[in-house]
C-alpha cells in the first residue's frame, strides 16, 4: 500500500473531472448531431412525398388540384425545420416539385386559356430554391442538380411570362421575364448553356422584359432594360420613346438626346413625334406644338385626335391673343382653329370632340367681351348707350352661333356635363328659362 500525495490527489481529480466534460460534451454533440440528421432526413422525406404524386396533378391540374395544395403543403412544413434550410439537397428537391407544379399549369393554360393558374408563383420559387441551393452547396453533385434545374425552370418561367403578356398582366410577365435574365447570368457564369446565348433572341427578351415594365404602374423599371439595349445601338423605337418620356421632365437636354437617336434609328417612327407632341402640350409649349403637329398630319392623315389637337392649340392662341387685345391675331388663330376642327369633322363626321370645339370657340368668344360690356355698363351717355348695346349685340350673337354645335354635341353625347352647361347658360341668356331650366334637371340628373 501507498500514500498518493494530498496535491496528487487534487490534480488527479481535475484531470478526472476535465475528461468527463469533455466526453459529456461529445456524447451532447453525437445527440443534436443525430437530432440534425433526422430532422434534415425528416425534411427530406416530406420533399419525396410532396414530388409524389405530381405526375397525376401534371395530366389532369383541374381534377387533381389537392396533389399540388398538398405538395405545397408539405414544402412548407419540410422548410419548417432548420436543418433543411441548411440542406442544398432539400431546395433541389423543392425547386424540382415547384418545377413541376409549373409545368403542369403551364401546359393546361395552353390547352385552355380561360383557365387560372393556381401557383403563378411556382417557377420564381423554383428559381430561387435552385441559387439557394447552389448557395449552401458542398458538393459538385448539389451545382450540378441545381443548375440543371435552373436550365429546365429557364423555358418554364419564358413559358409564363408569355402567358401574363397574352393576358395583359404586364407586372407578372415583368417579374418572370427578368427571371429568365437572372438565369441567363448564372448559368453562363457557369459556362451552361441557356436558350439566351442567341443574342438576337437575348436581345428580344430584354426588350419584353422592359416593355413590361413600361406599361405597368411602375415604368422606371424599364430603364435599366431600355438603356441597355440603347447602348448596345440595337434598339427598337418605343425604346427611344419610353427613354424620352420618363428622363425629359427630369432632364431635357439628356430626353432629348435619346429623342434625337430615335428619330435617326427609326425616322419614320410616328411614336417620337407623338412623345414629343405630348411634352410640348403638358408644358404649353404652344408655337413649339404647331410646326410637329402639322408634321402629324402629314405622317398620319386620317388620325382625326391630330386636327383636333391642332384646333385646340390655334384656340388657346387665339384666348392668348385675345387676352392681350391682339384683336386680328386672335381673330387668326380663331378661324385657324375652326378650320382644323372642320377637317376632323371631314374624316369623321360624327366626331363630338370636333364639334363641341366649334361651339366651345364661339363661346368663348362672347364670353370673353363680358368685361368690354362692363367696362361701359355704367356709361349712360347716348354714345355709351350705343356702344354697350354694340358690344351686347355682337356677344348674344356668337352665343347664338355656339348653340347648334352644342346641341349636336349633346346629340352625340348625352352625358357631356359641359355641354349641358353651355346649353343651359345661353338659353338663360337668350331669356328663355323654360328651355335653361330643362337643362338644369338634366344636370341634377346625370348628378345622381
Amino acid at each position: 500500500m501507498f500514500l498518493i500525495e494530498k496535491k496528487s490527489l487534487l490534480l488527479f481529480t481535475e484531470k478526472f473531472k476535465t475528461l468527463k466534460m469533455k466526453r459529456f460534451f461529445w456524447i451532447a454533440f453525437a445527440m443534436c448531431l443525430a437530432v440534425f440528421s433526422a430532422n434534415a432526413q425528416d425534411g427530406k422525406k416530406l420533399l419525396k412525398n410532396a414530388a409524389k404524386n405530381m405526375g397525376k396533378y401534371y395530366l389532369d391540374p383541374v381534377g387533381q388540384s389537392a396533389v399540388a395544395d398538398e405538395a405545397m403543403s408539405l414544402i412548407g412544413q419540410a422548410f419548417d425545420m432548420d436543418a433543411t434550410k441548411m440542406d442544398p439537397e432539400a431546395w433541389n428537391m423543392k425547386g424540382q416539385v415547384l418545377n413541376e407544379i409549373a409545368r403542369a399549369e403551364i401546359t393546361r393554360k395552353v390547352q385552355d386559356n380561360s383557365y387560372k393558374i393556381p401557383h403563378p408563383d411556382a417557377s420564381r420559387n423554383a428559381q430561387a430554391a435552385f441559387l439557394k441551393a447552389m448557395e449552401l452547396a458542398t458538393k459538385k453533385g448539389h451545382t450540378k442538380d441545381a443548375l440543371a434545374g435552373l436550365k429546365d425552370n429557364e423555358e418554364l418561367l419564358n413559358n409564363l411570362a408569355i402567358t401574363f403578356f397574352q393576358d395583359n398582366d404586364y407586372p407578372s410577365a415583368f417579374e418572370n421575364f427578368a427571371a429568365t435574365l437572372v438565369s441567363y447570368d448564372v448559368l453562363s457564369k457557369n459556362k451552361e448553356k441557356s436558350r439566351l446565348d442567341d443574342p438576337a433572341v437575348r436581345n428580344d427578351q430584354v426588350f419584353y422584359t422592359g416593355v413590361c415594365a413600361y406599361f405597368s404602374e411602375d415604368k422606371e423599371k424599364c430603364l435599366p432594360y431600355f438603356q441597355q439595349l440603347y447602348k448596345e445601338g440595337n434598339a427598337q423605337p418605343l425604346v427611344y420613346e419610353a427613354l424620352f418620356t420618363l428622363t425629359v421632365e427630369k432632364n431635357e437636354a439628356e430626353g432629348m438626346k435619346y429623342l434625337e437617336a430615335g428619330r435617326k434609328a427609326h425616322p419614320d417612327d410616328n411614336g417620337l413625334l407623338f412623345a414629343e407632341i405630348n411634352y410640348y402640350l403638358r408644358g404649353g409649349r404652344l408655337d413649339d406644338l404647331v410646326g410637329k403637329l402639322k408634321m402629324a398630319i402629314e405622317k398620319e392623315p386620317e388620325n382625326v385626335s391630330v386636327y383636333n389637337t391642332l384646333g385646340n392649340v390655334y384656340d388657346q392662341l387665339n384666348q392668348k391673343e385675345r387676352a392681350a387685345k391682339n384683336i386680328a391675331k386672335a381673330d387668326e388663330y380663331f378661324n385657324l382653329a375652326y378650320s382644323y376642327f372642320e377637317q376632323a369633322l371631314g374624316k369623321d363626321p360624327k366626331n363630338f370632340d370636333a364639334v363641341y370645339s366649334q361651339g366651345a370657340l364661339y363661346y368663348n368668344k362672347a364670353a370673353g367681351m363680358s368685361a368690354d360690356l362692363n367696362e361701359v355698363a355704367n356709361d349712360y351717355s347716348s354714345a355709351g348707350t350705343k356702344k354697350y348695346n354694340a358690344i351686347k349685340a355682337e356677344m348674344d350673337g356668337y352665343f347664338e352661333k355656339a348653340l347648334p354645335y352644342f346641341l349636336k354635341a349633346e346629340q352625340l353625347n348625352p352625358k357631356d356635363m359641359n355641354t349641358l352647361i353651355a346649353c343651359k347658360e345661353i338659353y338663360a341668356r337668350k331669356g328663355d328659362f323654360a328651355k335653361s331650366d330643362e337643362y338644369k334637371l338634366k344636370m341634377e340628373n346625370l348628378k345622381k
